[in-house]
Parts: structure tokens; sequence; C-alpha cells
């Protein structure tokens, strides 16, 4: 809605869902009013800002904002690596949408740097993909091995997904899980 801004809303891209909004992000982050049982890390946008600016400028990051009626499912919070909430009255926490996206851009114009340095080279970060392909394999690999009971599930998973989501997993350390998923099936068919 900023005047003169046509050229960014030329140039957006829409997605049918989540999954493909995220493809080839490393890290999204969760617009969310409310503290959610077993969520990620949860931090202010004025403490997400300079995170996100960092990153971006490396790799491609995602600020996941829900609808106006009610915001985000855990199931898509589910799908971030940390969730972000804009500090306010708690009788009152929810935001309009708009309101909601001005604030975290605020914050993200305000935690960029007067003047742009380059950045040196950093270790890349697991895109969001990648992710979810380990947690299947290791939802699978849990499943095979009998770790993870499909008639009393509990929390094994959406634990294990905060978990990792935690670590900002690198590219190189996911490929290392990957290999370790498919060892342990292997040696499990075998026996």
């Amino acid at each position: 809605m900023a005047a003169g801004a046509s050229d960014i809303l030329d140039s957006a891209q829409i997605s049918d869902t989540l999954e493909a909004a995220l493809a080839g992000t490393v890290l999204a982050v969760g617009c969310t009013a409310r503290r959610r049982d077993l969520s990620h890390r949860m931090v202010s946008a004025r403490e997400a800002a300079p995170m996100l600016i960092e990153q971006a400028l490396q790799t491609p990051v995602a600020l996941v904002f829900g609808t106006e009626m009610s915001g985000l499912t855990n199931a898509e919070l589910d799908r971030c690596q940390m969730l972000v909430h804009i500090p306010s009255n708690p009788e009152f926490s929810s935001l309009n949408l708009g309101a909601a996206v001005q604030v975290l851009a605020y914050e993200l114009r305000c935690a960029l740097p007067e003047q742009t340095m380059p950045v040196e080279a950093q270790t890349t970060l697991a895109r969001h993909e990648d992710l979810e392909l380990f947690y299947a394999e290791l939802e699978r690999t849990l499943l095979l091995t009998g770790y993870l009971n499909p008639a009393a599930p509990r929390r094994l998973m959406p634990r294990l997904r905060r978990l990792f989501a935690r670590t900002m997993l690198e590219k190189e350390e996911l490929n290392i899980l990957m290999g370790m998923l498919k060892v342990m099936r292997q040696g499990y068919a075998k026996s």
C-alpha cells in the first residue's frame, strides 16, 4: 500500500500453498499473537529483524502471516523455524494483517545497516523443502524401528520438529542426518 511501490506488487509471486511459498527458503518466521503449546522459539519483532536481515543477505527467508480471522494454524507454524510476536496489550494482542506487516517491515528497515558491507561467506542453511523431506524420513525411520508407535504417537514429531528448528540446520548437517537415517533403515531391514 506504499505510494510508488507498484514495482514490488508487480514482481510479487503468488503461491497456491504454504509449501510452495516456502520452497527455497532457509528461515521461515511465523507471526503469531499467542504462545502455542510446544511452539518454537518466540522472539519480538525487534529481536527477529536483525536475524532475518543477516540471513536474507545470503539466502531467501520468509515472514509467514495468517488470515485476519484466525491467524496461523499450528500446522502452519510447524513449517516455521521461529515465531515472532509484536509486543502489545495482552488484552488486545492481535493486530490486523496490514498493521502486522507494517510493523515487521518497519523493524526490518530499522535493522538494516546504514551502508551494506560485503558479507563474509558463511555456512548454507538447509532449505525448507529439504527439512520437510528430513522430517518425513525421520518419521518413517522411527515407525520402522518401533520407536514411534502410530497408535499412540503423542507429540513426538512436533517435539522433534521444535528441537531441530532451534538448531537452524546447515545443509551439510542435514545431509549427515539423512545419511544416518538411511543407514539405520538399512541396518534394521537386514536384522
